[in-house]
């Protein structure tokens, strides 16, 4: 099968199945489906080797991520994954572990692989290498704003989104409200941690640092976080950790310690993971769309690739009510 004949067969150009196929055409979707039609009719393969050797591309993509086997990282890798694969691409997975020096490292690894391009998931790697690599191959970073030729960054409305978390529980009426932030060096927990001091202070609360315990973004660093908040003896009702993974852990200390969730501690968490929905009580939590980001950054990648321009897309952070948070009483 050839791709004129997938033409044939869908009713629409050769050049049409051919920006389809990379991930580069702007088409209706009816014709988009007419066209996937005809592939799975014909048994159509394209030679992706073939095709990226004509053109001087290797029809891989770098994905430099900080943890592999986190839930959060995992669902952006399925969504980088499956966007790129529909134009025929391939993503090599790199770790760079939070440290600025081994996401370097990767990076001229990466390079060395004649990969087409790089996306950065979050990361330390400081803004002026990202712009020298740009120079000489698309990048595309989240995370971060970042502005430059050869390069896209998406950014998340983190600090707001920490406002409105910790916001949600002073309209249920708490006022002694912890938190459990992330990694001081990390960008999105830094920006979290501000957006619940903003909303402490904007409601006439005091910020009371001693309820501020600080995690490493797993679930040990939340049952550790709350074993210290708890040795404390300091009294509080609510209670916001900066990702799902650190309140599961923070669920569980509770429960030992005998404190109920929602009855004398009210819980919200970050990310929305997909356990969250089964976690008891379900959690309530910021959904932060993983899969869409990664989905976003790949096709970002695909027309920095095709020289083409990225359309801005909004990622909105949004609150999802569960059973973990309840209305004070008294």
């Amino acid at each position: 099968m050839t791709l004129e004949e997938v033409a044939r067969r869908a009713g629409v150009s050769p050049s049409t199945v051919s920006r389809i196929l990379n991930g580069t055409a702007r088409v209706r979707e009816g014709k988009r489906k007419a066209v996937e039609r005809a592939i799975a009719d014909l048994d159509y393969h394209p030679n992706v080797m073939a095709r990226g050797l004509a053109g001087g591309r290797s029809m891989s993509v770098g994905v430099i991520t900080q943890d592999i086997a986190s839930p959060f990282f995992n669902e952006a890798l399925k969504g980088i994954e499956d966007s790129l694969a529909r134009a025929g691409y391939a993503p090599l997975f790199v770790s760079g572990h939070w440290n600025a020096s081994k996401e370097t490292e990767r990076m001229a690894l990466l390079v060395a692989r004649r990969v087409d391009g790089i996306i950065v998931l979050t990361g330390m790697i400081d803004d002026a290498t990202l712009l020298t690599h740009a120079q000489r191959m698309p990048i595309v970073v989240t995370g971060r704003s970042l502005q430059g030729p050869g390069l896209f960054s998406i950014s998340l409305a983190n600090e707001q989104a920490g406002y409105d978390a910790t916001r949600h529980l002073i309209e249920l009426g708490h006022t002694r409200i912890a938190h459990i932030a992330g990694p001081e060096i990390t960008a999105d927990a830094r920006d979290r941690l501000a957006g619940y001091r903003r909303a402490l202070t904007e409601a006439g609360l005091p910020v009371d640092e001693r309820l501020i315990a600080f995690g490493d973004f797993h679930e040990t660093g939340g049952l550790l976080a709350i074993n210290h908040l708890l040795e404390s003896r300091l009294n509080f009702t609510g209670l916001f950790a900066a990702n799902d993974q650190m309140a599961y852990g923070a669920r569980l200390a509770l429960y030992r310690k005998g404190i109920r969730v929602p009855e004398d501690v009210s819980l919200i968490g970050f990310d929305d993971l997909p356990s969250s929905l089964y976690t008891t009580p379900p959690l309530t939590s910021v959904r932060q769309p993983a899969y869409d980001l990664g989905k976003i950054a790949g096709e970002a990648m695909l027309r920095l690739i095709q020289g083409q321009p990225i359309p801005v897309t909004d990622l909105p952070l949004q609150i999802i009510v569960r059973e973990s948070t309840l209305r004070r009483r008294g």
